[in-house]
């Protein structure tokens, strides 16, 4: 059997193979020949937890497409609304198709009044968006008490749909609770991130009329955010949407993995990094401090690529397009030298630190005027179809309730000593 591994127990001298099907072996056969014995994989490094036909990432080779199309060509063709399609639905739609989906939602984007009067209004003043959001996702669970029917397809993507309609409307609104302005009401009239950005930067204007490019470019940099496979906030919608709780609450969980700065909060922390190095002559002395082991290069590197990330070098692509709009970025030049002297120096190649997708994003970000406590809200808007694709798939899956096993290394056996006698 060519297409195996072939395992020999030491303990007992019986051997066994382990076929190997689209590069993975069944655990079930580890499980049968080795009872009692378990693949202790810390962070999931080795472990593949289900099959997906959503995203194929190869990170080897710098190749990321989403049900079979390249994100080269999505990021250049595409909407986000479409590609949200793609990943929902599994295929790209019909004119008529795509018609019916934009115009669902854009008019599912409002929410129930309660929601602004008496939930934001509750967060005190000064509270971050993200965590508004999280709360704000859970707390619309309440609101649809039929989403916990996710047994009824019909009724999922009814769900679905809310979620992503009214995504960026209480992101926008987590925002504007934050600095104390009026909210601002979804405008029909305006595509997806343009109602966003209308939602986010409108003050008296009778009609918002957002920059093209800008409004093109937050669209591109959703789209890059829409999947990104079984990274920890998909991983955690699954294993919570495993228990078969509501979209709702499920969406808010992987929400809530997102919060967390070792994953949606690294552009944020690129941000930091191109600050303290201050300017352009301070780089070669933060190039050593990095090789000394005295910091970190934030940006470069990834869990799963081991080549140049396909999305940053669409992201830098778009860069120059939104400087001409809102001005240069000064941190950009010492971006682009940081990211030439990583691309020839022998110590960052051979630890395969490429430029990932977070490196470029804060950048433009921060050029149209995005506060970074709302970075991560931004990451949470454009990854919302993933999540939900990766939901829905595993509810027609019926996968399994997520429950993995330890390795217990703790005491033995020990008697209670009463607290007297201690």
């Amino acid at each position: 059997m060519p297409d195996s591994v072939t395992i020999t127990d030491n303990r007992t001298g019986k051997s066994f193979d382990l076929p190997i099907v689209n590069g993975g072996v069944d655990a079930n056969e580890w499980r049968t020949n080795l009872p009692g014995v378990w693949f202790l994989d810390p962070g999931f490094g080795a472990t593949a937890s289900t099959e997906s036909s959503i995203t194929d990432l190869d990170g080897a080779n710098g190749i990321l497409r989403y049900r079979g199309y390249p994100i080269e060509q999505l990021a250049e063709q595409s909407t986000f609304l479409e590609v949200a399609y793609l990943l929902l639905k599994g295929d790209l739609p019909t004119q008529k198709e795509f018609d019916q989906w934009v115009y669902d939602v854009t008019h599912h984007t409002y929410i129930h009044e309660n929601m602004r009067k008496r939930f934001y209004e509750g967060f005190h003043y000064d509270a971050h968006p993200m965590g508004m959001l999280v709360s704000a996702i859970a707390a619309l669970s309440t609101f649809y008490p039929e989403a916990k029917d996710i047994e009824d397809r019909d009724n999922r993507f009814i769900q679905i749909n809310r979620l992503i309609s009214k995504g960026p409307t209480l992101a926008s609104m987590a925002y504007r609770a934050s600095i104390g302005m009026p909210f601002v009401y979804p405008d029909n009239s305006l595509n997806y991130t343009e109602n966003f950005l209308s939602m986010m930067w409108r003050v008296a204007e009778p009609h918002y009329d957002p920059d093209p490019v800008l409004s093109r470019a937050l669209d591109v940099l959703l789209i890059l955010h829409a999947d990104h496979e079984q990274n920890c906030s998909t991983t955690a919608m699954r294993v919570v949407g495993s228990s078969h709780a509501d979209p709702f609450t499920t969406t808010a969980a992987a929400t809530a993995a997102l919060y967390g700065p070792r994953h949606g909060g690294a552009n944020e922390a690129v941000i930091h990094m191109l600050r303290r190095i201050g300017s352009y002559e301070n780089i070669p002395g933060f190039i050593e401090s990095v090789k000394n082991g005295e910091g970190r290069l934030m940006g470069f590197g990834h869990r799963v690529y081991k080549a140049y990330d396909p999305r940053a070098r669409i992201v830098k692509n778009h860069a120059d397009d939104v400087f001409k709009v809102t001005g240069r970025n000064p941190l950009i030049d010492i971006a682009l030298k940081l990211e030439e002297i990583a691309l020839e120096d022998d110590y960052f190649k051979s630890r395969n630190l490429y430029p990932n997708v977070d490196f470029y994003t804060g950048l433009i970000y921060q050029a149209m005027k995005f506060p970074m406590d709302m970075f991560t809200v931004l990451f949470a808007i454009g990854r919302m179809p993933g999540w939900l694709a990766h939901w829905n798939e595993s509810v027609e899956q019926e996968a399994r309730i997520s429950r993995p096993r330890q390795v217990y290394v703790g005491p033995g056996e020990r008697q209670y000593i009463p607290l007297d006698q201690r």
